[in-house]
């Protein structure tokens, strides 16, 4: 079926339901879209019968899709061996840089940040063997709630049949021009994107500093330095790594755009402001600590404003007024009732349990692996997104293989998801985030990886069945271990396979 056949309302692999078109490239058409099955909104790509390149897009998607960094735009789905092709990507809706320099050009700080977590996403797609190639103010972007993507990674270069014969230098000289643009709001060349070229002296484009005061001069060293790959300073930065590096110093204060109307949920904050990536085979190092909300924090919301904190403690307050007159009288008649000769235990039970729930801490895992221990397993499940679990964006996540049936094909009794917490941890508590359909899971702890000291099948910590969704789980007795297992035991439908989703997982207990 032709991509120009399909037409709003049609619906890829009997779920992707197709809403509107954004663009068209060259016989590939992008589409706001809608996966009925998890109820989010995507991008889906088609394309047309002669489109020539669609195999290399479906594989370039396949091996972004492995990238474990939360700034890179995510791949749910691509398939290429149907009648229509297509490439599943997550729908990123905010700003981009193209959008907020219509405004004028960023302070130089920010404009900083903005690019070190560009270039820090490069790094880690370089590394990984990707490139963009086709770097432009418009593939920046700041969600609806802060956070920083990077939007057609490999994917883009396919679609267009880009090629270079030195990509890493050409994506740092694309990193460079974005700092140029971020700070002039102009382009290092022919007028792009909405921007006007670049003033010229001596026939090229003018330094930053030359067309606006007040740029330091290390920001328009360094922009000249990947832009143009000029001699200044330490010499041309020929890749998104060192850029990156030259960089590490600088304050991420990217700016936060506007919501829109109607706006998705927003994705938590990546930046170092309002967020921190997990940064793929890091070091093990002791979890780091933070207060831990209550569920009942967790799920509340935090509208209201000025206005709506005074009238929530003036209600606050008349309530404890009211149950501490109630708790003096009660107890005054209870008192006289029992010659006040009993001692009162309760209360003192529930302030110890309090004391002890006030002292939990939230638990950052300091890696995250895929679990399918031997004999029966080959020792990897997709270990290479774990740590999309564990990156505080419920956007992404981690998803075990494929099975035929929801007893993984009777060929062995689970899998799951490792997380390591660098040090033994005394376990009270976990929320997941968790795919649709039910699933049953175990959650084991021990201080080894071994599948007989975790109590895989025999004593796990918890157990859970038909769950689905966002699932708190309380510890009957508290745990203490370095190694945290979510063990899936069954697995819920995934279209024609059988798949275990984790998006996130939120540990707490004490260290």
């Amino acid at each position: 079926m032709s991509t120009f056949m399909i037409e709003p309302g049609a619906r890829l692999a009997g779920r992707y339901r197709l809403d509107s078109q954004v663009s068209q490239t060259d016989g590939a058409v992008l589409w706001k879209a809608t996966d009925e099955t998890l109820a989010r909104l995507v991008a889906v790509w088609t394309f047309a019968e002669d489109f020539p390149r669609t195999s290399e897009v479906v594989r370039a998607a396949r091996a972004t899709s492995r990238i474990a960094d939360s700034r890179v735009t995510q791949v749910f789905d691509a398939d290429d061996r149907g009648s229509a092709p297509y490439v599943v990507e997550e729908w990123v809706a905010g700003q981009s840089l193209t959008d907020l320099l219509a405004q004028g050009p960023l302070a130089p700080e920010r404009a900083a940040g903005l690019v070190a977590e560009a270039a820090e996403t490069l790094a880690t797609a370089h590394a990984a063997g990707l490139h963009h190639l086709n770097l432009t103010p418009g593939k920046l972007i700041w969600t609806v709630g802060g956070a920083v993507k990077v939007t057609g990674i490999g994917v883009d270069a396919a679609l267009r049949g880009i090629g270079s014969q030195n990509p890493v230098t050409a994506d740092a000289q694309g990193l460079g021009r974005l700092l140029y643009a971020a700070l002039t709001a102009h382009w290092p060349g022919h007028a792009h994107n909405g921007l006007p070229a670049a003033p010229l002296a001596g026939g090229v484009p003018s330094q930053p500093g030359q067309i606006r005061r007040g740029i330091p001069k290390d920001l328009n060293d360094l922009a000249c330095r990947a832009a143009f790959q000029a001699p200044l300073g330490g010499g041309p930065l020929t890749s998104a790594r060192a850029i990156a590096d030259a960089l590490a110093g600088v304050p991420r204060m990217v700016p936060l755009p506007a919501a829109p109307h109607s706006a998705p949920e927003p994705a938590r904050g990546t930046s170092r402001l309002s967020g921190e990536f997990a940064a793929a085979a890091a070091p093990i190092a002791p979890p780091r600590q933070r207060p831990a909300p209550s569920r009942r924090e967790r799920r509340s919301s935090s509208g209201g404003g000025t206005t709506g904190a005074i009238t929530r403690a003036l209600v606050g307050g008349l309530a404890l007024a009211v149950f501490v007159g109630v708790v003096v009288v009660a107890w005054n008649i209870g008192s006289t009732m029992s010659g006040g000769d009993e001692p009162d235990t309760g209360g003192a039970q529930n302030s110890t349990n309090n004391e002890q729930q006030a002292e939990l801490t939230a638990i950052q895992p300091a890696s995250a692996d895929g679990y399918d221990p031997p004999p029966n397993g080959d020792g990897n499940e997709h270990g290479d997104n774990a740590a999309l679990a564990i990156d505080g964006d419920p956007s992404t996540g981690w998803s075990t293989e494929g099975y035929e049936s929801a007893d993984f094909g009777r060929l062995k009794p689970g899998v799951g998801l490792l997380l390591d917490l660098g040090q033994t941890t005394e376990v009270h508590e976990l929320t997941l985030n968790l795919g649709s359909g039910p699933a049953n899971l175990e959650v084991l702890v021990g201080d080894s990886t071994d599948p007989a000291e975790l109590g895989q099948g025999s004593s796990p910590a918890a157990t859970q069945e038909n769950v689905s969704g966002e699932v708190d789980i309380e510890l009957s007795d508290p745990a203490e271990g370095r190694y945290v297992v979510v063990w899936f035991t069954s697995l819920p439908q995934d279209g024609a396979d059988y798949r275990g989703t984790i998006n996130e997982v939120e540990l707490r207990g004490k260290t």
